[in-house]
């Protein structure tokens, strides 16, 4: 049986505006916008990009920095909007996108877990059911009436990886949030990561770990200056980055 096509991207192209000039204050900005006395540069972070993501595939993407990865990620979460082409999506997303997005860091380590959820979607009912385990993924039993402010990288990630790995998303996005934390960790969430992929999940992963990507991914899309350089099987294209 055909698997089903969970994410298409079709010819996407992302332009920003960035300011040419700097400004002393804010309010130097905003007059000098209203006199339209304010010059932009272009700069076009994805340029037409197409590929196709098929349910069950753990897609990674690579590339230097600035490369355009983060900005694909966001542009498939539904964070932005392209500036040319479209992007299709099927089904439910879990973006691990941010560290601590969504998360208000004033309050607790348990108040941002339903907050979390509901985010995400989840109703409190569901949130409590799921509660135990969430702490005890993350390992912070001890931690979770502390306001997430006082955590450190490792333990904000450990909570949002639990978090939105709770139930079976269609889709989960990871950019770079197992690069923080011990390596021990890290391995339990590339377990969970495989459990859910079993069951069906896709999976979006960004990583500048080139083991990482090997040993979770089956599919490589290589971004180059906002270019799609390369997509296709992972040893193949692995091969070719590590030699460029």
């Amino acid at each position: 049986m055909d698997k089903q096509v969970m994410i298409k991207v079709d010819h996407v192209s992302m332009k920003f505006n960035l300011s040419s000039e700097k400004f002393d204050s804010f309010k130097e900005y905003v007059i000098k916008s209203i006199k339209k006395q304010v010059s932009y540069d272009e700069f076009w972070a994805l340029k037409d990009i197409s590929f196709e993501v098929l349910q069950g595939d753990a897609l990674g993407l690579i590339g230097l920095n600035g490369s355009g990865k983060s900005t694909m990620l966001k542009t498939i979460a539904g964070v932005l909007k392209p500036t040319k082409g479209m992007v299709e999506v099927k089904g439910t997303i879990a973006p691990l996108i941010e560290l601590g997005a969504g998360f208000d860091m004033d309050l607790t380590a348990r108040e941002n877990v339903f907050l979390n959820g509901a985010l995400l979607g989840y109703s409190r009912e569901e949130m409590q059911k799921h509660y135990d385990d969430i702490v005890g993924f993350s390992e912070l039993e001890n931690f979770m009436d502390v306001p997430v402010k006082n955590f450190s990288s490792g333990m904000v990630s450990r909570l949002a990886f639990a978090i939105a790995t709770i139930g079976i998303p269609d889709i989960l996005i990871v950019d770079e949030v197992l690069s923080v934390g011990d390596f021990r960790f890290q391995q339990k969430c590339e377990e969970r990561i495989r459990l859910m992929m079993g069951k069906g999940t896709t999976i979006l992963f960004v990583s500048h770990s080139i083991d990482q990507v090997k040993s979770l991914c089956n599919k490589i899309a290589w971004l180059e200056h906002g270019h799609l350089k390369m997509f296709g099987e992972t040893e193949e294209i692995c091969n070719q980055y590590s030699q460029s």
